[in-house]
């Protein structure tokens, strides 16, 4: 098992909701009024006046097979609109209950 954490600009979040829907991904935990910002060129997301946009967050725990289809599928989405901020980071799930 895999957790993937995906912080995003809040704009995607239907889009995101319907990959793993199609996916059959049905358990994640979703955090709105998430802020930040990218590490590279990403503007920030602080919800402020200067700033204004703000992310959200979803975590979700997949099988191992799953992985690689969720992270093309982010990929072909970040490509399109790359300013709005998406990404994907993958760990181990060492023990779940």
């Amino acid at each position: 098992m895999k957790a993937v954490f995906i912080p995003y600009n809040q704009a995607y979040k239907e889009r995101l909701i319907e990959i793993l829907d199609k996916m059959s991904i049905r358990g994640f935990t979703l955090w709105e009024q998430v802020q930040g910002r990218g590490s590279d060129q990403g503007e920030p997301h602080y919800g402020s006046h200067a700033w204004p946009t703000m992310n959200s967050a979803i975590l979700t725990v997949i099988p191992d097979e799953k992985v690689e289809e969720l992270l093309r599928k982010l990929r072909e989405i970040d490509a399109l609109t790359e300013k709005q901020g998406l990404h994907a980071f993958v760990w181990n799930v060492e023990n779940a209950v």
